[in-house]
């Protein structure tokens, strides 16, 4: 008997690094835009997104003149959501959400650290075709220190608790963990780290030209988990590699 994949589902997850090679270099937007769209996520997010920046349109030859979220999902995801966690003189920069399902926007919740650096849980509801139960969807950059990030997953899941009431839930971005200290945390709120089930540990990604520290996760709740993929032909583009996985709903 030939199992249904109609139920199947695809997130994606990356720290795009505004944009532009891990050594500032050269931009590579149009290069991610690309090679996102050849994996067709259904679901989609990205940390440190620049949303608008003057100086990357006078630096660079080829930047996009419309917001980032606007350039990535036009004509592809059906809807996107975008949380501001840094201002500054010349844009903005923060977390979004790009989604091929109706997306019903939540808040941007701060739960910055420290003042040096400014953070946000997005949190977005989207709506999967025949899935009858709507899928919670939290996307995070948690801060550089270990008890910094301790703060932050109290937080998180605080928010999770209040706003979910136990439905299917992800929780993907750049947790910064390296050393695996926020999965048990995780684990004890009813959340599976797609890698960690499927192989025994969290993917490496950082740096992204040789990857030895384990700093992106993809937590799901109410879901089946059935493949992981470190995306290794992406090293070019960012500091960090992309993680992707396909999911369904239980």
């Amino acid at each position: 008997m030939t199992q249904d994949r109609s139920a199947r589902f695809t997130v994606m997850s990356m720290n795009v690094h505004k944009g532009v090679s891990p050594l500032h270099r050269h931009s590579t937007i149009y290069q991610l835009r690309q090679r996102m769209r050849s994996h067709h996520p259904d679901l989609l997010f990205l940390q440190e997104l620049q949303q608008e920046h003057r100086g990357r349109i006078r630096r660079f030859g080829q930047w996009p003149l419309t917001e980032l979220t606007h350039f990535l999902s036009e004509d592809f995801w059906h809807d996107w959501h975008y949380g501001k966690n840094m201002e500054y003189p010349d844009g903005h920069h923060g977390n979004a959400i790009l989604s091929k399902h109706p997306l019903r926007k939540g808040l941007n919740y701060d739960i910055s650290a420290y003042r040096f650096e400014r953070r946000g849980l997005l949190h977005s509801v989207t709506q999967l075709d025949g899935v009858n139960q709507p899928v919670h969807c939290f996307c995070v950059h948690l801060a550089l220190f270990e008890r910094g990030r301790e703060r932050q997953l109290e937080q998180i899941i605080g928010y999770i608790a209040d706003l979910t009431q136990n439905g299917p839930t992800i929780v993907a971005g750049d947790f910064n963990d390296w050393r695996n200290r926020l999965g048990a945390p995780m684990k004890e709120a009813g959340f599976e780290e797609v890698f960690e089930t499927l192989t025994g540990s969290p993917a490496k990604t950082f740096p992204s030209i040789r990857p030895l520290l384990a700093m992106d996760r993809i937590y799901v709740r109410g879901m089946k988990i059935h493949s992981a993929e470190i995306l290794h032909d992406w090293m070019s583009l960012s500091d960090h590699l992309g993680i992707a996985a396909e999911l369904e709903i239980k």
